[in-house]
């Protein structure tokens, strides 16, 4: 795991559900030597968390009491990768659920539930040498990054994306049930009232349509190179 460093600036990631902003910022992050952040598994986390619970998502003060409540960790593997602790539980095996994709949008919506996470994102990102992906980094989180990216992709694309995922974890989902899913969160996501889903005004846009992984990570290093 790269070693933190305060003098090296923080990178924004953003984009919609399964535009690749998870598995390319990881890469980028090794490549640059930065540690990476998935913040889409702190919001996941918390989703998890209220239904485990038997929390009503809808109902807002409910949710805010349980992740104050929540005592979260994020660990760092030496792959770079994300492991998400529940009151000293892992739980990052049970976070991509079809049950929590189509309530984090919801969860992720409640004012107190993003004032808790930016602090925190807010909190690493002061750290130094971070590559941070989600929805509102540039936006919102980190506005004085000197790169942020946006990553993007059709809709149908990031279904077929989702959906090859299930099917090599041995889960049977039917295509259209997550592109239904997808096409909804993307409306709520980009339609909320706090902190809603769109590119910083100076975010580099990435159509990741008609890239091959590879070409998305070599896209950023290229990006990269006049800034870091």
């Amino acid at each position: 795991m790269p070693e933190i460093e305060t003098n090296r600036p923080p990178v924004a990631i953003d984009g919609p559900a399964v535009s690749g902003k998870s598995s390319v910022g990881n890469a980028f992050a090794e490549r640059i030597g930065y540690r990476f952040l998935d913040t889409g598994l702190m919001y996941r986390a918390a989703t998890w968390y209220a239904i485990e619970n038997s929390i009503d998502v809808s109902e807002c003060s409910a949710v805010a009491q349980a992740v104050e409540r929540m005592v979260f960790s994020v660990v760092n593997t030496d792959s770079g990768d994300n492991l998400i602790f529940i009151n000293g539980v892992d739980v990052t095996g049970r976070l991509h659920s079809i049950e929590v994709d189509n309530s984090v949008s919801s969860v992720a919506s409640v004012g107190r539930v993003r004032e808790i996470m930016v602090a925190e994102q807010r909190r690493l990102a002061g750290e130094g040498g971070i590559v941070m992906v989600g929805r509102d980094i540039g936006s919102v989180v980190l506005p004085d990054a000197p790169l942020k990216i946006y990553l993007t992709a059709t809709v149908k694309t990031r279904a077929i994306r989702r959906h090859r995922d299930f099917i090599n974890q041995g889960v049977e989902v039917e295509f259209e049930v997550i592109l239904k899913s997808m096409e909804q969160r993307d409306l709520v996501d980009s339609s909320r009232a706090i902190s809603p889903l769109k590119p910083a005004a100076d975010a580099l846009i990435v159509d990741t349509d008609d890239l091959l992984f590879d070409q998305v990570v070599d896209r950023l290093i290229e990006l990269a190179k006049d800034v870091l």
